[in-house]
This record gives C-alpha cells, sequence and structure tokens, in this order.
C-alpha cells in the first residue's frame, strides 16, 4: 500500500521523471538461465502482485514461490513517476511499467533488453501488445506485456440516482449533480502530471476549435488550454488521489462521489456492497498498457525471467484482469476463466483497444505539431504548481 508522498518527494520524483529524448543504443539481452537466485524484487502497481492477503481467490505468487524457490518482494508505487524515480535508484528487478514510465526507462538506460527466447509463453501474448511502441523500441524488447485498460469514471450510484454521468465535465466544472448538491469539494483528480491528458481529451470535444489531435501531442495553445482547464478543476477538488486503497477509504467515508479512477478500485466496492459504478464517458478516455521491466543492474535476473514467463500463463492473466477490472495481454486467458467470466474482456474494453489515448511520455519531438510539442518536464512542473494552486 502506498501514502501520500510529502512535497520534497514530488520534487524529487519530477527531478527524476524527466524524458530522455535520445534513442537507446541495444544492449545485449541475457543468452542463457541458470538457477534461481531465490528472490525477485518487483515495483508495481496496487493489486497487480497478489497472494491472496486481501482475497484468498486472488494468489499468483504463492505457486509461483514453490515451485521456483524465487520468494517474491513488492514495492507498490503509486505513480508512473514514483516508479522511474525507484528504479533510478535501482534495488530492484522488475518494474510493472506503463507507457508514461516505460519509454523514460528505456531511454535513460534503465532498463535492459528482453530475450523473447527465454520466455516460451511470449507467443501466446496479443498480437496488438507483442511489439507496441511503449516497450519495444530500436528492434529490441523491452518489456513483457502484462495488463491494459483504460481511465474510468468512477461515480456513487445514490447521488446520481437516474442520471449517471456521460461527460468527463463531472469532475472538470462547478455543477449541481442530481442530489441536489454541488460536486465542488466531492471530486477528485488524478495526483500525476500525465492527467493533463485527461484534460486535453476532454477539450477535444469540448473545444473543437483547439485542434488536438493527440492528448500526449499538445502545442502551446492547447497546452495552455488544459491548464487553464486544471486550474479552474483545482477549485472544486476535494484532494488528489493516487493511491488506490485511500480513494476506495476516500468513496467509503470521505464523501467523494466523482473521480477518474481504475475499475479496480470499483471492483473492490463493489464487493463490500458500496453503491459504486463505472463508466467511460462520451470523451473517451485516456488508458495504460503495462509491461514487466527488467532493471539494466538487476541482482535476480534468474528469478525475473522465471517471474516473466511465469506472468504470462492464461489462470494469472484472467484471475488477474477479473481483480484489477483490466483487459488481459494474453487473450486465451478471456475464456474459460470462473473469475473473469467468458464476458470480462469485453466489458472491460477488449474490444476498444483502437479507442484508447494510452499513456506515453510527452517529448518535443511529434508528429502533430512538427517537432514543437511540449515536452514532459514541462508537465511535471506545471502540474505540480496547479497542485499548489498556482
Amino acid at each position: 500500500m502506498t501514502r501520500r508522498l510529502p512535497l520534497l518527494s514530488a520534487f524529487a520524483i519530477a527531478a527524476a521523471a524527466f524524458a530522455v529524448a535520445t534513442p537507446v543504443t541495444a544492449q545485449k539481452a541475457v543468452q542463457k538461465l541458470g538457477k534461481g537466485e531465490g528472490q525477485v524484487d518487483i515495483v508495481a502497481w496496487a493489486g497487480y502482485i497478489e497472494r491472496g492477503a486481501t482475497d484468498k481467490n486472488f494468489d499468483w505468487v504463492t505457486d509461483f514461490e514453490k515451485a521456483t524457490g524465487c520468494k517474491v518482494n513488492v514495492k507498490t508505487a503509486g505513480t508512473s513517476d514514483e516508479m522511474v524515480a525507484l528504479m533510478n535508484e535501482g534495488g530492484f528487478d522488475l518494474v510493472t511499467a506503463s507507457g508514461d514510465a516505460s519509454t523514460r526507462l528505456i531511454r535513460g538506460k534503465k532498463v535492459q533488453p528482453i530475450n523473447v527466447n527465454l520466455i516460451p509463453s511470449y507467443k501466446n501474448i496479443d498480437p496488438r501488445l507483442q511489439k507496441a511502441p511503449w516497450h519495444y523500441e530500436n528492434n529490441t524488447h523491452y518489456g513483457v506485456p502484462y495488463q491494459w485498460g483504460w481511465n474510468v469514471l468512477m461515480y456513487n450510484k445514490d447521488v446520481f440516482k437516474d442520471k449517471p454521468p456521460t461527460s468527463w465535465n463531472v469532475v472538470f466544472e462547478e455543477q449541481t449533480l442530481p442530489d441536489g448538491k454541488s460536486n465542488k469539494g466531492r471530486v477528485q483528480a488524478f495526483d500525476g502530471p500525465i492527467y493533463i491528458a485527461d484534460a486535453a481529451l476532454y477539450l477535444k470535444t469540448k473545444n473543437p476549435a483547439l485542434g488536438i489531435k493527440d492528448p500526449y501531442e499538445l502545442n502551446e495553445a492547447q497546452y495552455k488550454a488544459a491548464l487553464e482547464l486544471l486550474r479552474g478543476q483545482r477549485k472544486i477538488v476535494g484532494k488528489y488521489w493516487h493511491d488506490a486503497f485511500v480513494q476506495i477509504d476516500d468513496f467509503t467515508n470521505e464523501g467523494v462521489v466523482a473521480s477518474s479512477s481504475w475499475q479496480f478500485q470499483a471492483n473492490i466496492l463493489g464487493s463490500k456492497k458500496r453503491p459504486i459504478a463505472t463508466v467511460v464517458p462520451v470523451e473517451g478516455a485516456t488508458g495504460w498498457a503495462d509491461s514487466t521491466m527488467m532493471h539494466v543492474d538487476a541482482k535476480h535476473p534468474n528469478c525475473a525471467y522465471l517471474w516473466m514467463e511465469h506472468s504470462l500463463n492464461a489462470k494469472l492473466q484472467g484471475d488477474l484482469a477479473a481483480w484489477f477490472g483490466s483487459v488481459p495481454a494474453v487473450p486465451a486467458a478471456c475464456k474459460g476463466n470462473k473469475l473473469l467470466t467468458d464476458e470480462g474482456c469485453k466489458r472491460q474494453g477488449y474490444e476498444s483497444f483502437d479507442k484508447i489515448a494510452f499513456w506515453k511520455t510527452p517529448t518535443t519531438k511529434c508528429a502533430s505539431h512538427n517537432d514543437q510539442c511540449i515536452p514532459y518536464h514541462k508537465w511535471v512542473s506545471d502540474y505540480i504548481a496547479v497542485l499548489g494552486g498556482r
């Protein structure tokens, strides 16, 4: 479980988060595996590496440890910037990186090439993911796809009654909700610079005159419009979230009624019989496609490769998708899993892959605006300013 970072840590993460625009020179991948080293240390999103502690039905660690002798140690991270900072510090073997972290890790030379020939199940991965640009660069694999999905709008059904929200405006603009009360102080937004893309995606539909084509490729005018929207949102947001479990508590005990979220939180709240539902608004959604990546100085490479192979078995993939509300990287997991059900993948976006604006690292180099886009280091510093009310 994560905790909210103090301001000093936020600036430290920001310093570690800047995009590195220089393509890397391919390194050599591991060519042969040896005996497991006894442990593997992983940085992961909340809910991604489960051993049955929260719910005994969801455990894909215990059997792996018994079969391999590799003890799994997990450090939960709340944002992609935190993941990048932790990998920069070192001491970890693997990270479940989203697209807005993976490019920085590759070009910052913090992760090593992956020899997919040592991962027999790689061939079972969804073809749409096998050479996805967020983990495959310079004709080299740097990651093993794990799960993917979209960022949903989570809301309280008792508040919205028979009028569920259809637009992201419910979290961006002050308004009276169906229960007759203002949304001010009762909505949340994501505590990470990548959330600027959510604002841009909303404006793509809200203000088409801006000409936004890609929410991660913004020119100066588009970027300023997104920041202005976020500054206005700051006046109605009760709290920014990045800890999934804290957000669950906020919806349970703190009066939060609407927010961007992951299906994971909604699933947990639903299991507790809370009046919670999710929707993908008319403007669409950003999303994430996560890959397991290996630190360039991994101390336990054999256990790391064993885990990457294990991560692709259909049972794990289906169970994790059911638990997190995500889509498996292995399509075979979509059928025959009692927890996910045969309708689970479709319900969670399997057929909408091309409609999701997947997280990626904004760089100056961009096709949309002749290599004149606003780079990520500006997103970081400006979003910190937004959070501070500036």
